[in-house]
């Protein structure tokens, strides 16, 4: 990457990383968004819902140009204990006061036929929409690098492990 790319890179991530306002006191902070490769269909957006006001409110959707569907979903284990992907019709509450993580294994923004490959370093837009505070636009960076936060499952293609100077180095090569 040239030194200008580097920078200019280092300034949007630093803009970025200071947290978007919606009205009703909802700020999101810490996003970022991922796909599996250049050839993925899916990608997920990941990040925290923080609710600065008095009032519950619920995050009920969320729109974007990048795929042809998005959506809310979670991660649930079946009879079978199985985990298995689905989409949350109800939203994500996000009580007075709290924040709501939507994270790598858990509750996520998923975009389905991706209409653009998600490049390292890049932004998407995605407008989210709350019960209360209405809809607030974000960029998101998209981070293929970063590593999960917490834990937990992972869908898409699971890595393998490989130990390399006595830690477990993963390769995160799935979707979220």
């Amino acid at each position: 990457m040239s030194p200008m790319k580097t920078i200019l890179a280092a300034t949007t991530a630093a803009l970025l990383a200071f947290p978007a306002f919606a009205e009703g006191d909802i700020t999101i902070e810490d996003a970022y968004a991922r796909a599996s490769g250049m050839n993925a269909m899916a990608g997920a957006a990941f990040f925290q819902i923080m609710n600065h006001g008095d009032q519950d409110d619920r995050l009920i959707a969320a729109k974007s140009d990048v795929a042809k569907r998005v959506e809310l979903h979670t991660h649930k284990e079946t009879a079978e204990g199985v985990m298995q992907m689905m989409e949350v019709e109800e939203g994500f509450p996000i009580a007075a006061g709290g924040m709501h993580a939507l994270q790598r294994g858990g509750d996520h923004v998923m975009f389905m036929g991706l209409n653009q490959p998600f490049e390292d370093g890049s932004t998407i837009s995605v407008t989210l929409v709350f019960e209360k505070a209405g809809e607030m636009t974000v960029e998101i960076p998209v981070d293929l690098k970063r590593n999960p936060m917490g834990g937990g499952m992972q869908h898409g293609k699971m890595g393998q492990g490989k130990m390399k100077g006595g830690q477990m180095e993963q390769d995160n090569t799935s979707t979220n």
